[in-house]
């Protein structure tokens, strides 16, 4: 998924319910950090698919890990 079609699915009204979903899973935390840690500093444009397929992990939680992690990058104002 690209970064403008994650954008539009932000604005989704179920963006907040499946992130709280998201964070209710225990492996939540560690699937991010090995995200943030060791995926995406190889293949910082990976799609949200193949993230999905190479932790093994829904769609749904791969989406809300990649969000997160960019709006970690992002600079404070």
């Amino acid at each position: 998924m690209m970064v403008m079609e994650l954008q539009e699915s932000v604005k989704d009204k179920l963006w907040p319910l499946m992130v709280e979903t998201v964070h209710s899973l225990v492996m939540f935390p560690k699937h991010k950090a090995y995200a943030r840690e060791a995926i995406l500093p190889q293949k910082p444009d990976i799609t949200g698919e193949d993230l999905a397929v190479k932790l093994r992990i829904s769609l749904g939680e791969a989406l809300v890990i990649i969000y997160e992690l960019a709006e970690e990058k992002k600079p404070v104002k």
